[in-house]
């Protein structure tokens, strides 16, 4: 036998020895799982049946039942004994939330915010009764999880509630939790004492298991789902990552994480380990609109932290259950408050620095938020009007060159003929003193205005079950008319502050357009009618469903844009005046800009495109 054949029959011999070695190793742990799930359903078995089982195994006749005590599921008496008893309340309290815990688990049961309801006057639960999980895995001779074990209450009050698990073998999981004054902050300290001697030196980690079902508490489904989200926040970054948004959705992080919120569209639920989580995975889904039980989302997050075996092991976590306020999410310095949706990094800042201080200014000394919205929308006006008036007059002096234009129109109405048309037009808008250019100004000054608001409106708690006027509560949509049934699109309810936004949209846009001649040009009148038709309608389809404090905004500024227009056309812009500057510069030479040369090059090269068509003819 050759070198080469001992080594193989090496190689084979060790194969052969590690495979046997990982069968024997997978079913001892294949045998041991079945021991325990043997043991769980022996303890679901009636006694009756246990007993006729081992009757008929040992083949004699069963006279009856021998004892009541079902099989144990644990080796260690004092934690079958704290599996099988039942569990208590203890409740936190003060100015702001109640919380109850149960010593099933040692874990919250319920959260109440005191100072708010949900919609149609009820209390509200960010999460009910029996409707949260938050459990604890760690091997300790056998996988416990706390949630199966009903803990003793060591220490109590309004403030403070500490439940502990003890073992037989000494030791004993401690879970304290204290609620601060007027807060809704919850500080958390998760503690193994004495458990050296129980959970063995190579256990490096244990599971965290946190979930709620967080149920429906606002007006419209569709609108609270869609601002309804799970975050996660990585160590370092700027702001959290999401899901959710009215999806069903789940992630895998395989990177340490400092904490998670189980996001409602107002309320949030936050848990945060100081030490972060090595990894984990999150879910949402969403409930149907039709849910019996008016549930909104379940959320959840199944974490690992890392652990080392010592004498006493203490590890703090950190829980807030209330709304999402910007500056109370703020001060907690942990960048909570970039849950709260205000937009990317230019209408994010506009947002912060801008809109939320503006809007706390206000509030301090005025109640109606009606009148606090029509407050900022004059503020926000005269502010970029020094530079839309330019816009304003330019369209008063196109207006007032109407007929002007016309005679262009006239001289060219052949589709060939439109470079020098429009040629024509904007050397007679560069003789009357009109900067074209100053149309776009507007859309690039207002787009990131109104983007900021179309984001912070139905995010801000301050507007929910607000009333002005007609609508009972500014953060949702307003109904003059419920149809009873849903229409693609529109929904189920007719908008009054929607509808009366298009209308004033279609009236403005109608003054804009004035200015402009009839023309041949296709292009042109589609353009036209976008602006003056289908602009109008479609916003209304798309804010009928949204907060009505957006298109109470929206209409309160095209109303003041119309203003603006009609004072700057009555008293800024005189037609006779422009007229005459204009017949003033005829047969004058004018400067031509590059863009005005490069027009007249485009111009040529066409031309003679043309002529070598009909050449080849």
């Amino acid at each position: 036998m050759d070198k080469n054949s001992i080594i193989g029959f090496i190689l084979i011999a060790f194969i052969l020895f590690g495979f046997t070695f990982f069968e024997s190793r997978q079913a001892r742990k294949r045998a041991e799982e079945q021991r325990q799930l043997d043991s769980i359903a022996l303890a679901q078995m009636p006694v009756d049946s246990l007993y006729q089982a081992a009757a008929d195994e040992a083949m004699i006749p069963y006279t009856g039942p021998v004892a009541e005590e079902p099989a144990a599921i644990y080796s260690d008496s004092l934690l079958q004994a704290a599996h099988t008893s039942e569990g208590q309340i203890a409740v936190l309290e003060n100015e702001l939330v109640r919380l109850e815990f149960t010593s099933k688990g040692a874990q919250p049961y319920s959260a109440q915010l005191k100072k708010y309801s949900s919609y149609g006057g009820g209390e509200l639960f960010l999460f009910r009764g029996g409707d949260a999980e938050y459990s604890i895995s760690i091997y300790a001779g056998q996988y416990i999880r706390t949630s199966d074990f009903n803990f003793s209450i060591a220490e109590q009050s309004d403030s403070v509630v500490v439940f502990r698990l003890p073992f037989a073998g000494g030791g004993y999981i401690e879970q304290s939790y204290r609620l601060a004054p007027d807060s809704y902050h919850v500080n958390n300290m998760l503690s193994f004492v004495g458990m050296d001697n129980v959970i063995p030196r190579n256990v490096g980690n244990y599971d965290v298991d946190f979930s709620v079902v967080i149920p429906r508490l606002e007006k419209g489904y569709r609108n609270e789902s869609q601002y309804s989200k799970l975050d996660y926040y990585f160590p370092g970054e700027k702001k959290p990552a999401e899901i959710g948004r009215g999806r069903n959705n789940a992630k895998s992080i395989g990177s340490r994480l400092s904490w998670v919120a189980f996001q409602q569209q107002f309320f949030s639920a936050i848990m945060r380990a100081p030490q972060e989580f090595s990894n984990g995975e999150v879910s949402v889904s969403f409930f149907p609109e039709t849910d019996e039980s008016h549930n909104l989302m379940a959320c959840s997050a199944k974490m690992r932290s890392d652990f080392r075996s010592a004498p006493s092991v203490s590890v703090p976590y950190e829980f807030y259950f209330g709304p999402n306020h910007f500056n109370t999410l703020k001060s907690y310095g942990q960048k909570y408050e970039k849950i709260i949706p205000l937009g990317g990094w230019l209408v994010g800042w506009f947002t912060r620095f801008a809109i939320i201080p503006m809007f706390n200014f206000f509030s301090r000394f005025l109640s109606n938020f009606g009148l606090i919205i029509l407050l900022m929308t004059l503020v926000i006006k005269l502010v970029v009007f020094p530079l839309t008036s330019k816009s304003y007059i330019s369209s008063a002096k196109m207006q007032a060159l109407r007929p002007e234009i016309e005679k262009i129109n006239a001289k060219y109405p052949k589709q060939e003929d439109a470079m020098k048309k429009q040629q024509a037009t904007m050397d007679l808008y560069k003789r009357a003193g009109v900067n074209t250019m100053g149309g776009c100004l507007p859309t690039l000054l207002t787009f990131p205005i109104l983007w900021a608001m179309f984001r912070f409106f139905p995010a801000s708690i301050e507007l929910r079950q607000q009333p002005f006027l007609w609508c009972d509560d500014l953060s949702a949509y307003d109904s003059i008319l419920d149809y009873g049934t849903k229409i693609p699109i529109l929904g189920d309810h007719l908008s009054l502050f929607a509808l009366l936004m298009a209308v004033v949209m279609w009236v403005y846009s109608k003054m804009t357009t004035a200015s402009q001649a009839a023309s041949n040009d296709p292009t042109a009148s589609s353009m036209k009618f976008m602006t003056l038709w289908m602009m109008p309608i479609m916003m209304f389809f798309i804010c009928n469903n949204l907060s009505a404090a957006l298109s109470y905004y929206y209409l309160l500024s095209q109303l003041i844009a119309i203003i603006q227009t009609w004072v700057i056309k009555k008293w800024f812009v005189h037609p006779e005046q422009v007229l005459a500057k204009l017949k003033a510069s005829e047969g004058k030479p004018l400067p031509k800009s590059k863009w005005q040369q490069r027009l007249e090059e485009a111009q040529k090269l066409q031309e003679q495109q043309r002529r070598m068509q009909n050449n080849r003819r």
